[in-house]
């Protein structure tokens, strides 16, 4: 690649690059002659692909993201080494499997630590990145990685599952924060099952708690999720994901898979249903200053402001 070229190619930092889709998706970014600042908490998992690339193409960060110094470090090293910084994917993780009160307070907060606050913390950082170093509007993507887990819980994982319905909240938050002409856009990426180490060597699997039997919600869960194949395709994923960071005005959730997609969506329409069956009720508990005309009026303004 000319270096006029290389120079004026995207750069991205991709955290969680060891194994998985973000392995797979540094890989994709990089064979389209794009650059990646890709991060691990061991280095050592990145060596085959420094093998591949120059080091004006591929960075490798040691990154643990519930360290904040470390976090520090490696925008540091992002802007000394490229200058610029263009998306964002925030795509370290880990699963936590257990009945909720067999999870001992230390494993749900580190589970809490990773899927939010890393996040969170490189996001706080992204933003003046994006607004002061990059040229002016120039702008950035950031790419929030969920699951259909993080808008629709299951048993075993409630942790997992709060982390990342917090993540959605503060990326739609943050969304909102942002002046359109920062051009700084975030999307919450919600991947269902993928053929990863996710569900082995990614996941924390705490002991079956004793009164629940065989045919408790949790144990069916663990049954079925031993067997079940994932629909999603990684090589398509990725290509995916690409493309929604290409978007100028990229949506502000997308479903990664079939499985992921109608999750999301009988979600929805149970919200829905709900909120239809119980409207009476709702309307019941505001002050007398709002009656029928006014709660339309209402019900019109917000629907307007979000």
């Amino acid at each position: 690649m000319a270096a006029n070229a290389l120079k004026s190619s995207r750069v991205w930092f991709i955290t969680g690059t060891s194994s998985g889709l973000g392995r797979a998706l540094t890989l994709a970014v990089l064979a389209k002659g794009e650059r990646v600042a890709g991060s691990a908490r061991n280095t050592a998992t990145l060596k085959e692909i420094e093998a591949q690339y120059p080091a004006a193409r591929f960075l490798p960060l040691k990154l643990d993201v519930t360290d904040v110094a470390q976090i520090d470090a490696a925008f540091a090293s992002i802007k000394a080494h490229f200058g610029r910084l263009d998306v964002i994917v925030n795509n370290a993780g880990y699963g936590l499997a257990g009945e909720i009160e067999a999870t001992p307070d230390d494993e749900a907060r580190r589970q809490i630590e990773t899927l939010f606050w890393g996040p969170v913390n490189i996001c706080k950082r992204a933003i003046p990145f994006f607004r002061d170093v990059n040229p002016a509007g120039a702008g950035g993507r950031i790419l929030n990685i969920s699951s259909c887990g993080g808008y629709a819980a299951n048993t075993v994982l409630a942790f997992y599952s709060a982390g990342k319905f917090a993540l959605e909240g503060f990326t739609q938050a943050l969304n909102r924060e942002m002046p359109p002409e920062w051009n700084i856009k975030a999307v919450i990426v919600q991947p269902g099952g993928f053929g990863t180490n996710w569900s082995t060597s990614g996941m924390v699997r705490l002991p079956p708690h004793p009164a629940y039997g065989p045919d408790a919600p949790s144990n069916q869960f663990r049954k079925m999720a031993e067997h079940a194949p994932g629909v999603g395709d990684v090589p398509r994923g990725v290509q995916a994901m690409i493309r929604i960071a290409d978007l100028p005005n990229p949506p502000q959730r997308v479903q990664l898979g079939t499985d992921s997609w109608c999750i999301v969506r009988n979600q929805a329409e149970k919200t829905l249903k709900d909120s239809e069956e119980w409207e009476e009720l709702s309307h019941s508990t505001n002050n007398d200053q709002y009656g029928p005309g006014q709660i339309d009026f209402l019900k019109a303004a917000l629907k307007e402001a979000l």
